[in-house]
């Protein structure tokens, strides 16, 4: 039996790490993972899409996409032909973007955010009060991968000025009830996760092992 390719691209930020606890049957699938890389000087989600996707070296491959990283596979996968893509805590179109997303791209506030903080969390973890809020952060030190001032502006303005309006057919889109960055009164046809935040392809691992591969192979 020839196992069906299966690529992984992270969250914003995020390294492949965060899939260490997915685990899918060895004898169907063959799993690669795939990392950000840095944005050309002002790089168009497209242009940058199309760079990504010769990572890809499969035909008919099945893209997964988590939070940015759904959004983007949706775009590589302009560039490719591809079995399937489903992304998991992410939105479809720009439609289903919370309104507090578009109001910072109608007032261009997401220019002003402090982005270069992130690129020394462990000043953050330092100063952070409470156990809960350092425990979090020591999480995203953990699994950061793009720390870069740069990076992190391109991509919150790419996420932020999503334009897409026409759903690609092949999207299965896997989604918590309790996410709080994509919110799911905005999220239409999708798979739901009870209690499903929008980490949760690092607390819902065994609700993403258990049915994931049904949903690969459907």
């Amino acid at each position: 039996m020839t196992r069906i390719p299966v690529y992984f691209m992270p969250g914003m930020a995020a390294s492949s790490s965060i899939f260490e606890k997915i685990k899918l049957p060895v004898d169907q699938f063959e799993v690669f993972l795939l990392e950000w890389i840095q944005p050309l000087p002002q790089e168009s989600l497209k242009s940058y899409a199309m760079r990504m996707a010769k990572n890809v070296t499969h035909q008919n491959a099945i893209l997964v996409g988590v939070s940015f990283g759904g959004v983007l596979v949706q775009e590589m996968a302009e560039h490719l032909t591809v079995r399937k893509i489903i992304i998991i805590s992410s939105v479809k179109c720009a439609k289903e973007l919370p309104k507090k997303m578009k109001i910072a791209k109608s007032t261009k506030a997401y220019k002003i955010l402090p982005t270069s903080l992130l690129q020394d969390v462990e000043k953050l973890i330092k100063y952070a009060f409470g156990n809960r809020l350092k425990k979090k952060l020591q999480l995203y030190e953990k699994f950061l991968h793009m720390r870069n001032k740069e990076y992190l502006d391109w991509a919150i303005e790419q996420m932020i000025c999503w334009e897409r309006s026409t759903i690609n057919s092949k999207v299965v889109h896997i989604h918590g009830d309790a996410d709080e960055v994509f919110p799911i009164q905005y999220i239409k046809d999708c798979i739901v996760v009870e209690q499903g935040t929008h980490a949760m392809i690092l607390t819902k691992y065994k609700w993403l092992n258990t049915h994931l591969p049904a949903i690969l192979l459907a």
